[in-house]
């Protein structure tokens, strides 16, 4: 097979960040090649919960999130399409005193670092905006700018935004070796030999293998990301929501469905490129949701799915310059959190391919963090997590 060497940038993934990157790039006049193993949003991408989240960020992640919203606003602007974009609002709820002591200590936490967009309510306005809750909740934190959207759809739409532009996208296509050729950057797949000046890694589980052969370690696994969709019922919850103190991620569409998620980790099998079910966790959820919803305890559950997903150590992704090559870029690791992230990183992603310097700070992603904190424990600010 002969070697393809016309394009300026090789993508190799076809999730969510991938594809953003991929228009970003193209938009700013690059050609770009993605290389997707299976096909567009396949994986986590594809099937995950939806939401568009700047609520319970870790502290380095909230510049880039409140960006990427500000995007998502204006979605339809940049792609022409929405992505199924739901302004409606997110709800994280405290179901005791101690966890809504805890979302005061977040809330002003964010505050003292200049962040006003979380905000402390109280039960009776939590049941104002969701009467359908079951009483005992004591209060919690509400964004009103964030909300969900149509995973599948939304990565189609930058799909083919960057086709517009003259991207080119390759499915049934996995790299199996990257290396440097020159100047150049090849992709070795069992299509042929791809070949181009930059190269960017964002194949989410997979993206450890292909940084490994560039010479970086990083401590990244892979975890099944599940979801469960119930039948219809009549419509009674408006916003996200998520909870406090367990995981929860829940939302109802226009149809009455109801979309019941919140990293429940089911089996990833990396070689197999498949993720599978754990049903008794899933039960774990079931029971979250009906001690919220009491009304719901005999609505069937329609189906339930699982996608590979990449967690790095930290819970931080890896969004940066390689620190062993010239030209290799990576933007992985989104640790279940990534969708809404989507937008933005891929303009930034953009800029610090063709420009030297993202228009955001991505120090705190950078790939060799890893290397330099052995030893030590990152600081509170890094590492703070909303669970």
């Amino acid at each position: 097979m002969n070697e393809i060497s016309e394009a300026d940038v090789i993508v190799v993934g076809g999730g969510l960040h991938g594809t953003s990157s991929a228009f970003h790039l193209a938009m700013r006049g690059a050609r770009v090649v993605v290389l997707e193993a299976d096909y567009v949003a396949r994986h986590s991408s594809g099937v995950n919960a939806g939401g568009v989240r700047t609520l319970g960020r870790p502290l380095p992640e909230i510049p880039l999130a409140l960006m990427s919203r500000d995007m998502w606003h204006g979605m339809k602007e940049l792609l022409g399409e929405d992505g199924g974009f739901v302004p409606s609002g997110q709800l994280k709820i405290a179901e005791t005193e101690a966890e809504l002591d805890a979302c005061r200590e977040r809330v002003a936490l964010l505050e003292s670092h200049g962040f006003t967009h979380e905000k402390v309510i109280d039960r009776q306005t939590v049941l104002e905006l969701e009467p359908a809750l079951a009483k005992h909740v004591t209060g919690g934190i509400w964004v009103e700018r964030d909300g969900y959207a149509l995973p599948y759809r939304t990565t189609t739409a930058f799909r083919l935004a960057a086709q517009r532009l003259g991207a080119r996208f390759l499915e049934g296509t996995p790299v199996r070796r990257i290396e440097p050729r020159g100047a150049r950057w090849t992709a070795q797949t069992p299509r042929g030999t791809f070949s181009a000046e930059k190269m960017l890694i964002a194949s989410g589980a997979w993206s450890g293998e292909l940084a490994m052969q560039a010479g970086e370690s990083v401590p990244v696994h892979p975890e099944g990301l599940m979801l469960m969709v119930t039948h219809r019922v009549a419509p009674f919850c408006r916003a996200t929501l998520g909870a406090t103190g367990r995981p929860l991620s829940f939302k109802q569409f226009d149809n009455g469905t109801v979309v019941i998620g919140g990293k429940l980790i089911g089996i990833a099998e990396l070689a197999n490129r498949h993720g599978e079910v754990d049903f008794m966790r899933l039960v774990k959820s079931a029971q979250t949701v009906t001690d919220l919803f009491p009304h719901l305890r005999h609505l069937g559950v329609n189906r339930a799915w699982a996608g590979v997903e990449a967690f790095t150590e930290d819970e931080l992704p890896v969004i940066s310059a390689s620190r062993t090559a010239s030209n290799l870029y990576y933007s992985f690791g989104y640790c279940g959190s990534g969708f809404q992230l989507g937008p933005g990183c891929g303009k930034l992603v953009s800029e610090l391919m063709l420009d030297g310097a993202p228009s955001l700070s991505l120090d705190a992603f950078a790939i060799d963090r890893f290397d330099t904190r052995a030893g030590s424990s990152q600081s509170d600010a890094a590492t703070l997590v909303a669970h």
